[in-house]
């Protein structure tokens, strides 16, 4: 039964503090006709760089002005001469291809990137004789839909040459490389039970010593949302900003919401978690932050039963009945 959401105008979400553009600060502006007085100086922005190779071997290089993922994986790409759509996505502060360490939407101020790059492609065909197959799919913003998590003793865990952090590239032959990773949970999931199915995928370059045996991905408990009391965080919409770190009933609460992602969509999404909490942070009952959803990530068109139990577990976090 439909919830009534929706139903109210959403207010102006407030904005943080430090902003970090691209360019450098503008020069102070003219005096004023009336006074002859310098007109109040715009506050300074602030611009920070970031270091980064690539996870299977690079010199290192430097990026910096970006405001998005996209823009992100752009300034990688073009610091080491390479297409943008070779990236697969970006771990901090390891080589190695550790989910626990993936970068999302926010970036510790002292956190080196290491940006994995697409590797050797390989076929799978399987018969699918289960509804689910196992896999958890998250993607880089960019329009690279990869594997985040296989579950232990999965259809998918008995087939070996798959692994976390492969890109899935296509589905029976259909291309889903710009497909987002709630779109590829749902083709996987309508695979019809007793047909085959063929994947390919394109697993992430890695260099002859970084060969390791095949990572299942860390658990969402051991997951860290942020690094170091400052983080920048990276927006869809508007510029990034320097925030502080989640608190501690939010981390409660992004760990809730990514479950309930779960239940609901087939996918976990830490990063789509912590922007949803952070959509609810000011807002004052369900409706203004069904409002909130549908500006910040109306794409995803999540139904009422999903957005009311996603405010209770924001309202239970805050009171303190998340464990």
């Amino acid at each position: 039964m439909p919830l009534g959401l929706r139903g109210k105008k959403r207010g102006k979400c407030k904005e943080t503090s430090k902003l970090v553009e691209s360019e450098a600060a503008p020069p102070p502006p003219p005096p004023t006709a009336a006074t002859g007085a310098p007109a109040a100086a715009a506050a300074p922005r602030v611009r920070l760089h970031f270091h980064a190779q690539l996870a299977h071997g690079s010199a290192t290089g430097r990026v910096e002005g970006f405001a998005s993922a996209r823009q992100l994986y752009a300034q990688i790409a073009e610091a080491f001469h390479i297409p943008p759509a070779q990236i697969m996505f970006c771990t901090l502060n390891t080589h190695k291809v550790d989910m626990d360490k993936l970068l999302g939407a926010q970036i510790g101020l002292e956190d080196f990137i290491f940006a994995h790059v697409k590797g050797q492609r390989k076929e799978v065909e399987a018969l699918k004789s289960e509804d689910v197959l196992g896999l958890t799919i998250t993607d880089n913003g960019t329009g690279c839909a990869f594997i985040k998590r296989i579950k232990e003793g999965s259809l998918m865990d008995q087939i070996k040459t798959v692994c976390v952090g492969d890109h899935i590239e296509t589905i029976n032959g259909k291309n889903v490389s710009d497909c987002r990773h709630y779109e590829v949970a749902k083709m996987l999931k309508d695979l019809e039970k007793g047909q085959m199915f063929k994947l390919e995928l394109i697993e992430p370059m890695k260099a002859f010593e970084m060969l390791e045996p095949r990572s299942q991905g860390g658990s969402l408990s051991e997951a860290k949302i942020s690094r170091g009391r400052e983080t920048l965080r990276l927006r869809t919409k508007g510029p990034a900003t320097v925030e502080e770190m989640p608190s501690e009933a939010e981390e409660k609460a992004i760990k809730k919401v990514d479950e309930l992602l779960e239940t609901y969509m087939g996918i976990r999404d830490i990063e789509l978690a912590a922007t949803m909490v952070e959509a609810g942070r000011d807002k004052k009952n369900p409706d203004e932050f069904a409002m909130a959803l549908d500006e910040t990530l109306g794409d995803f068109a999540f139904p009422d039963e999903f957005v009311f139990d996603v405010w209770g577990a924001i309202g239970d976090a805050k009171q303190g009945r998340l464990q």
